[in-house]
């Protein structure tokens, strides 16, 4: 009976370890420019709410593998750019059967300007993300 007890107290810390780990570990990204709004270049409404967003809010999309068939819709994320972060709703996904690489962030614009990315590198540039 000690022994179960033992093995479950060890087997429920390695989750909470590896739990902690995955929301403070940063992953190597690329960051693109999407508008969220109607007419904008994201196409449709987003995936997670069928709605369109402000290009002054902070969102972002997922490339699939990420986005997790939605299971990150509506939390948020932490984006570093250059010793700079920026914590980002979760709202569309950057469909990878539609052409999105396979490790993009796609975010508005209000992204890009709380990050201070110089304009002359937007479109595309290198960043790491993690669940905020």
């Amino acid at each position: 009976m000690k022994q179960a007890t033992v093995i479950v107290i060890l087997l429920f810390s390695a989750i909470f370890i590896s739990s902690i780990h995955a929301r403070l570990s940063n992953t190597k990204a690329i960051l693109t420019i999407n508008s969220f709004e109607k007419g904008g270049d994201g196409g449709g409404p987003s995936e997670c709410d069928g709605k369109y967003h402000s290009d002054n809010t902070l969102i972002a999309a997922l490339s699939t593998r990420w986005y997790n068939h939605g299971q990150r819709c509506h939390k948020f994320i932490k984006i570093n750019y250059k010793g700079k972060s920026v914590k980002a709703k979760v709202v569309d996904e950057c469909d990878s059967t539609r052409g999105c690489k396979n490790n993009i962030v796609d975010a508005s614009k209000a992204v890009w300007k709380a990050l201070h990315v110089p304009k002359s590198e937007w479109g595309e540039t290198s960043v790491t993300w993690s669940d905020a």
